[in-house]
């Protein structure tokens, strides 16, 4: 498997409000950046998501894919994998949370390799500024919603 980028944020909300937000795959678009349409594909038995569509658009950036979900059964951590995509030939990817004094630390892991190579290091930065960014959008939402 490529390498992959790891990043944390302590978010002032509990986990199941956090995991809630990451769970909402129909509001991406309103606070998710880039994020132009989601549809989720299937779900389980339980009502969560399977497989999700993405549709991005971040300027240069444009990309069709989908992701198959696997979700903890202690609603703690969610991992997923790619299906299917238009730029992105592998995608791993999972949210871990940890109750962290009156918050939660939240932890997202994710590796891309994309159909056209891109050197190591720029990938690399490329993943880190999705994880800073995405972790960013995930706190301002859950800590407007608390």
């Amino acid at each position: 498997m490529a390498d992959e980028s790891t990043q944390s944020i302590v978010i002032d909300a509990p986990p199941e409000k956090i995991m809630a937000i990451i769970a909402d795959f129909p509001s991406y678009p309103d606070w998710a950046n880039g994020m132009k349409e989601v549809e989720v594909l299937d779900t389980r038995d339980d009502g969560r998501a399977e497989q999700v569509r993405f549709a991005i658009d971040q300027g240069p950036v444009k990309d069709e894919y989908t992701l198959k979900y696997d979700w903890a059964p202690d609603g703690l951590s969610v991992k997923w994998e790619l299906v299917k995509g238009t730029m992105q030939k592998a995608q791993h990817g999972s949210y871990v949370l940890a109750p962290s004094g009156t918050g939660t630390k939240v932890t997202y892991t994710l590796s891309v390799q994309l159909v056209i190579p891109m050197i190591g290091l720029f990938r690399r930065k490329a993943e880190k500024l999705i994880l800073d960014t995405a972790l960013k959008e995930l706190k301002k939402r859950a800590e407007k919603a608390a």
